[in-house]
């Protein structure tokens, strides 16, 4: 079957960037980071690697400092474990949002889809940043799992489209996240026309009406 997801219009050659839409990944680490605009917001950020390309492939390189070294076998790409950033608040019924408690929950969510639960209930961590940091130790290097991106686009300053990958919630409509060979799957399937998998480019002199928040890595160059 001829498909043109991954394919750019100047070669026939795979991207090296995971796109929105339903992946086979392992993850390579997790980091918990500060939002740009909130001191007090973060996002919990998966990077993964697509299983090994064949053909005329070139990933990128592992250490983008050393030009001779080893490259990534498949494709790379950096996912927000949700649209929004983790952070305290109060919501208008009255109801609080509790940081931690909804990283620890994604974190138990996680760690029951790739089999690390045990691991998990094991951690003991003084902040949230210890506990997440004690996380990425387990869950780098995972199993090849299956995950649905959804995407958020944006433009850099050259001028080009990018996307801002994140996990779509979980609902009646199925989950994000779920291990390979599964009966009665539930993983969501990508949906372009869903807004909730997927908010195209708004031009930077309307962005303010955008409500979908920016991603830390917003302008900056890929790198893993």
């Amino acid at each position: 079957m001829l498909n043109t997801s991954g394919m750019s219009a100047g070669s026939g050659k795979e991207n090296p960037v995971l796109g929105p839409g339903n992946h086979i990944v392992k993850i390579n680490s997790v980091t918990f980071d500060v939002t740009p605009y909130d001191a007090e917001a973060f996002n919990i950020m998966l990077h993964v690697e697509s299983q090994p390309v064949e053909g005329e492939f070139q990933g990128f390189l592992l250490d983008p400092n050393n030009p001779d070294g080893q490259r990534y076998k498949g494709q790379i790409g950096r996912v927000r474990f949700s649209p929004y950033a983790y952070k305290d608040t109060t919501l208008a019924n009255g109801n609080e949002i509790s940081r931690n408690i909804e990283v620890m929950k994604a974190m138990v969510y996680l760690s029951e889809q790739l089999n690390k639960r045990a691991e998990l209930d094991a951690i003991q961590a003084n902040t949230i940043e210890d506990f997440m940091v004690k996380c990425n130790k387990i869950f780098s290097n995972s199993a090849f799992i299956n995950m649905c991106f959804g995407t958020r686009e944006w433009e850099n300053k050259e001028g080009y489209t990018n996307n801002d990958l994140f996990l779509p919630k979980m609902s009646k409509a199925g989950i994000p996240i779920e291990a390979i060979d599964v009966e009665n799957s539930k993983l969501i399937t990508y949906d372009m026309s869903n807004k909730n998998h997927y908010r195209p480019l708004i031009k930077k002199d309307t962005q303010s009406t955008n409500s979908f928040e920016p991603s830390k890595t917003d302008g900056e160059d890929f790198e893993l």
